[in-house]
C-alpha cells in the first residue's frame, strides 16, 4: 500500500464503490506480512514515501524471492542492492520481471520508466574509475526513487583540470552525491565550488594506509567545505535516499 493506492481506496470508500468490509480486508495486510524467513515491510512506501529496499548480501536468491513476492502481490514496487549477477539471475528465474543494473549491482521490480518527481538534477560525482560501482549504485536508486540523475566519472583530484572543465554541470545540480576513495579530498574540492548540498560518499578503494576506506571517511568529515555531509563507506544507497529526499523538499 502506497499513498495513492490508499488515497484512491479512501475515494472509493466514499463513493459507495468499495465496501468497509472489503477496505479493511485490504489493509489488514498494509502494516507487514510474515514470511518463512522475514517479516516483511508492506507499509513503508505509506509512511516514507519511497519504495521498500531489500539488502542482498547475506540472505539466499530464494530469501530475496520470498520479500519481493510479497511486495509485488501488495502491489508495489521493490529494490534489491549489492546482488551479484549470480544470485540476480537466480532470483529472476525464481520471479520474472525483474530488472538487473549489473553496474550498481541492483534488481529492480517496479515499472520500467518511474516518473520524476524531484525538483531538479542529482548529480553523481565519482572521483576514479574504481570508485564507480558504489557511483552506479547511488545514481541507480535515485533514478527509481524519481529524480533526473547525471553521473559525471573520473574526475579526481589526481586530475583537477578534468573537473574544472565541468564546472557548469556542477553547478546545475540541486543535490550532489560526491563518491571518492584514497585520501577522499574530491567532496571539499565540489564543495567549494557549488552553493547545495554535497553528500560525500568515502570508497574502500586505496592502498593500505587508506584502511579500507577509513582515511577517506575522516578527511570527508573534517572537509572544510561547510556544505559536506557524509555517508558510511561505500553506502551509495544510503547517499541516493538522503539526496532523494532534499531533492523533494
Amino acid at each position: 500500500m502506497d499513498r495513492d493506492r490508499l488515497r484512491a481506496l479512501l475515494a472509493q470508500v466514499r463513493s459507495g464503490e468499495v465496501g468497509a468490509d472489503e477496505a479493511l480486508e485490504r489493509l489488514a495486510h498494509m502494516p507487514f506480512v510474515d514470511t518463512a524467513h522475514a517479516r516483511v515491510d508492506t507499509h513503508r512506501a505509506l509512511r516514507q514515501g519511497l519504495p521498500e529496499v531489500v539488502y542482498g548480501p547475506g540472505k539466499s536468491p530464494e530469501q530475496i524471492a520470498e520479500v519481493v513476492r510479497v511486495q509485488r502481490d501488495a502491489g508495489l514496487s521493490v529494490l534489491v542492492t549489492r546482488v551479484t549477477g549470480d544470485t540476480a539471475a537466480r532470483v529472476r528465474e525464481l520471479l520474472p520481471g525483474g530488472e538487473h543494473d549489473a553496474a550498481g549491482r541492483l534488481l529492480w521490480y517496479g515499472p520500467a520508466e518511474v516518473p520524476e518527481v524531484g525538483r531538479g538534477l542529482v548529480l553523481v560525482v565519482s572521483a576514479g574509475t574504481s570508485d564507480l560501482s558504489v557511483a552506479a549504485e547511488a545514481a541507480g536508486v535515485a533514478r527509481r526513487y524519481g529524480n533526473r540523475v547525471e553521473l559525471l566519472a573520473d574526475v579526481g583530484v589526481a586530475g583537477l583540470h578534468r573537473l574544472l572543465a565541468s564546472s557548469a554541470q556542477l553547478r546545475q545540480a540541486r543535490v550532489l552525491i560526491v563518491v571518492a576513495g584514497m585520501e577522499g579530498a574530491l567532496p571539499s574540492v565540489v564543495g567549494g565550488m557549488v552553493d547545495k548540498p554535497v553528500i560525500a560518499v568515502p570508497t574502500s578503494v586505496g592502498y593500505g594506509a587508506s584502511f579500507g576506506g577509513i582515511a577517506a571517511l575522516l578527511g570527508m568529515l573534517t572537509s572544510c567545505a561547510s556544505n559536506v555531509c557524509v555517508v558510511n563507506i561505500d553506502n551509495g544507497f544510503g547517499a541516493a535516499h538522503v539526496a532523494t529526499l532534499i531533492n523533494r523538499l
